[in-house]
């Protein structure tokens, strides 16, 4: 016998009574069957309801050949009847996104004639996948059409065409459909088949924000997010932005402009850091002794390309092979070697294997880390330069 479905009744029944039919243990839970639910099992892009049967938690649903199955944390009696309570903030909260999206694949689709072949409502997002691409003015524009939609707090309508009336109506659907065919149509904006439960009336959407696009697949990826979600996404861009604002001693409306400012300055000081730095490495080259076999540094605060300069530096000035190493005991050490007369490669090799290194390179320069105390690397470099 197929589980009579309350949710399709009535998208707003948050509580109703059933009885068990049955409860088999599953794994570590149990899956229960009532003769009725107002629980929607997952389908349709759309994840399933949870909340309670009387005091036990139901944690998924799902729909096999018209029975639906409870996953609950506990058993249920067979034969007894029980409370059902829908999560319904959730439940809310998912009807919200998914008419919002029927609203805005219907307008994509009239518009652009674009046909929406992906959809994903997850707990904390909504994506649209379209096999067409759209710009950021016409992305606007829908976001736009949509809002207006909402505004006008049109009913939804929920119909069960016959075979005959459904050859002659024109209506959106990614899949084939057997049996009957349950359509929802959001007068002027969109017809689609569809199982899920929906609002009853536009303006319960709230509010409807486009937040992102991005290209996919040949075509057309949109995040969505309707009402509530719309809404802690602007609370939460909004403290940011007035975080920023305050950060910045800014105006809100102006964070973008100083922040590119800010850029700018940035920019000019790295550029002057830059400078200042490769003159101070100049000073700090001359200040090293080249007079000896294996000329070596150790310097915590060399970074980036600083080693290999610091290197080529002192081979500039006639040293016969250079070691720099940048960093500290504690975290370890990043090398480069460097010689315009000897192959450096074999000295690389035994530091590696001396230090649980790993790097490697041509014969004029390796580069590497490797992990060790500053002394002992010491005197490890001593000894190459008596072998």
């Amino acid at each position: 016998m197929e589980t009579e479905k309350l949710f399709y009744e009535d998208s707003h029944l948050k509580e109703f009574t059933a009885k068990v039919i049955s409860c088999e243990p599953y794994k570590e839970q149990y899956k229960v069957v009532l003769d009725r639910t107002a629980f929607f099992p997952e389908g349709g892009g759309q994840y399933a309801d949870t909340g309670m049967l009387d005091d036990v938690r139901v944690l998924d649903v799902h729909e096999k050949e018209g029975i639906i199955y409870h996953t609950t944390e506990k058993a249920l009696e067979t034969g007894k009847t029980v409370t059902g309570k829908i999560n319904w903030e959730e439940r809310f909260e998912k009807m919200q996104q998914h008419t919002g999206e029927h609203i805005v694949s219907g307008l994509v689709h009239e518009r652009f004639g674009y046909n929406n072949v992906g959809f994903h409502l997850g707990s904390d997002y909504c994506t649209m996948d379209f096999d067409g691409t759209l710009t950021k003015e016409q992305l606007r524009e829908i976001e736009l059409a949509a809002n207006q939609a909402v505004w006008k707090n049109i009913d939804i309508v929920v119909t069960y065409p016959s075979k005959e009336e459904l050859a002659n109506m024109d209506y959106r659907s990614k899949i084939e459909i057997e049996g009957q065919v349950r359509i929802v149509t959001v007068p002027g904006y969109d017809v689609c088949a569809c199982c899920a439960p929906h609002v009853k009336k536009t303006g319960e959407i709230g509010m409807l924000k486009l937040v992102n696009m991005v290209n996919y697949k040949g075509g057309e990826r949109i995040t969505m997010l309707c009402g509530v979600r719309a809404l802690k996404d602007y609370e939460a861009k909004d403290a940011n932005g007035k975080e920023i604002s305050a950060l910045l001693c800014a105006k809100e409306l102006e964070i973008a402009d100083a922040v590119h400012h800010m850029k700018e300055e940035q920019t000019a000081l790295k550029s002057k850091v830059a400078d200042l730095s490769g003159k101070l490495l100049a000073y700090r080259a001359k200040e090293i002794p080249v007079d000896v076999p294996i000329v070596t540094v150790f310097d915590a605060d060399l970074s980036g390309n600083g080693p290999r300069e610091l290197m080529n530096q002192l081979l500039e000035r006639g040293a016969k092979i250079v070691a720099v190493f940048a960093g500290n005991d504690a975290d370890g050490y990043r090398y480069v070697i460097g010689s315009r007369e000897t192959d450096v490669r074999p000295m690389s090799k035994n530091l590696n294997a001396s230090f649980q290194g790993r790097g490697g390179g041509k014969p004029e320069m390796t580069q590497g880390s490797l992990k060790g105390k500053e002394v002992e690397i010491r005197t490890f470099i001593q000894a190459e330069a008596d072998a």
